[in-house]
């Protein structure tokens, strides 16, 4: 597999621009490991292989065990998640896979149970910012791994 265009050299700006939206989401009050279990779901929605490498790989260098690793993809079946975890994961499929009804009046509700105003705020750009990762990963065919290389 070979990766169709290297975003950063290609359009640099916009690549500093999403870096840009990084660089908030670490500075934010949302915790690194929602974060990551966030950028994680979503990817694995999205198919981008990519993302789901290096996500998985980020989780596991912080910490992250390998039950909760391998059971993000079925989180609703797995006692393992914390229910703000759960929240975040919730809002996070209603967000990006973004039915017709858009998210719902109770996943909304639930999350705005376990964060406050700004740290929902930076949980909703984070899902935000990860579709749009996953836009490129996916349609530039990035190569999982190769950001390590």
């Amino acid at each position: 597999m070979t990766a169709r265009m290297d975003i950063a050299h290609t359009a640099p700006e916009a690549y500093a621009a999403m870096l840009g939206l990084e660089k908030y989401l670490h500075s934010s009050g949302l915790p690194k490991n929602t974060l990551e279990l966030v950028k994680l779901r979503a990817s694995q929605i999205n198919g981008c292989g990519f993302c789901v490498e290096m996500h998985s790989h980020d989780l596991k260098a912080d910490g992250e065990t390998d039950e909760r690793l391998f059971a993000v993809v079925a989180w609703r079946e797995a006692p393992f998640f914390t229910p703000a975890e759960r929240a975040a994961l919730a809002l996070t499929e209603e967000a990006t896979r973004l039915g017709p009804e858009g998210v719902s009046d109770e996943v909304w509700k639930d999350a705005t149970s376990h964060y406050d105003e700004p740290t929902l705020a930076a949980l909703v750009t984070a899902i935000a910012t990860i579709n749009a990762w996953n836009r490129f990963g996916v349609t530039l065919r990035l190569v999982p791994g190769s950001h390590r290389r």
